[in-house]
């Protein structure tokens, strides 16, 4: 079979980002209004006073610094929580489009490919801005590519599973080139107004190239092998969709946003993401001591540690787990992209290395990479 590999990789990230302190003032902002506005209920005990959010506790629940946003404005106005995006025409192109068309530039300019050269676009990501027509092909039609695509969605694994796609099919020879696009707009998603998870996500747009190895114009990385695996849980959830009209519920309730039983997750999901991890390196043949580099979900530098402490069998050393999250927060399915592209141009051919992604479903998704 032919042997597929990643020739390319770019990152779209935009221009604008909230720190922990920006992000701090306004959600204690927005409380004080909250808590102004019941003050009769919080009284009475009807009703809890929210609590203030801090710097501080944002860093040590997470590791994260700062996010990447389309929007801070909407975002920071304690009146409104949340972005403001301007609707776009039918005719123009859509926000997630948008972003997608710079990370495949830079992932085609690097692979030394020009968009009529892909036959095949997966838009992976947790949340598309709408049901159709698909985001992948309105990305196909900017590019200039043929063949066809289509959108996937298994949340923060959305990329690694995009991936596996891509190479089964190149190994099947279905296809000839793939790009797999994940434009996430977690901000839209998220319920900035609860201190549990306000923090937690930002936007961003990673892209791959998958295309044979035997065609790579460079330096590429060999996908030896590929594995995804998924568990029913609703410990991560969001309800909203087209079917809320039907309920005759179009209000905004608190379960259209991103929602995390945090305790739960962490317990259920980082056993299975290192058992999973562990059984692909062996049904692979590879040991620990092969990986030269974890390139993880970015989520939560604790779940990261843990994972790499129990795939390794010891502390990942610096540079052999690399963390992006304090920049860039959870970015759903780019995150484990993030980290390989911006810390794999450093190793050595021969070097190895597994790319993994986690989150709702539950599900995990690992590809096993080789520099070549």
């Amino acid at each position: 079979m032919t042997m597929p590999a990643i020739t390319g990789h770019g990152v779209y990230t935009p221009a604008l980002s909230i720190s922990n302190d920006e992000l701090v003032e306004a959600f204690n902002a927005y409380a004080d209004r909250w808590n102004a506005e019941h003050a009769k209920q919080i009284a009475a005990e009807e009703v809890e006073a929210m609590t203030h959010s801090s710097a501080d506790f944002i860093f040590s629940a997470s590791g994260i610094e700062s996010r990447y946003v389309l929007d801070k404005t909407g975002v920071l106005d304690p009146a409104r929580m949340f972005p403001k995006l301007a609707a776009r025409p039918d005719e123009a192109p859509g926000h997630m489009a948008e972003m997608a068309v710079d990370a495949c530039a830079k992932a085609l300019d690097m692979a030394g490919r020009a968009g009529d050269e892909i036959d095949l676009v997966i838009c992976a990501a947790s949340n598309h801005e709408r049901a159709y027509p698909a985001v992948a092909i309105e990305i196909q039609q900017l590019l200039g590519a043929g063949g066809f695509a289509f959108d996937m969605n298994v949340a923060c694994s959305s990329a690694t599973f995009g991936i596996q796609a891509a190479a089964d099919m190149i190994r099947a020879g279905s296809v000839k080139r793939a790009l797999v696009v994940c434009p996430e707009i977690c901000s839209a998603h998220l319920e900035w107004r609860d201190r549990d998870c306000h923090f937690i996500f930002g936007d961003v747009c990673t892209a791959v190239v998958v295309e044979p190895a035997s065609e790579a114009k460079g330096d590429h990385w060999l996908i030896h092998s590929t594995r995804c695996a998924t568990q029913f849980s609703n410990n991560i959830r969001n309800n909203n969709g087209f079917l809320r009209r039907t309920h005759d519920q179009m209000e905004d309730r608190r379960d259209m946003q991103f929602m995390q039983n945090g305790r739960k997750v962490f317990k259920e999901v980082l056993p299975m993401v290192s058992a999973h991890i562990l059984d692909h390196l062996d049904a692979t043949g590879w040991q620990a001591d092969d990986l030269g580099r974890l390139w993880l979900h970015q989520a939560n530098k604790t779940m990261n540690d843990f994972i790499g402490k129990k795939v390794l069998g010891r502390m990942p050393e610096i540079g052999e787990q690399p963390n992006i999250l304090q920049d860039y927060a959870n970015t759903s399915s780019a995150g484990s992209i993030i980290a390989f592209s911006k810390h794999s141009g450093d190793m050595a051919k021969g070097a190895k290395g597994v790319i993994c992604s986690f989150g709702a479903g539950y599900s995990v998704g690992s590809v096993l990479v080789e520099r070549a």
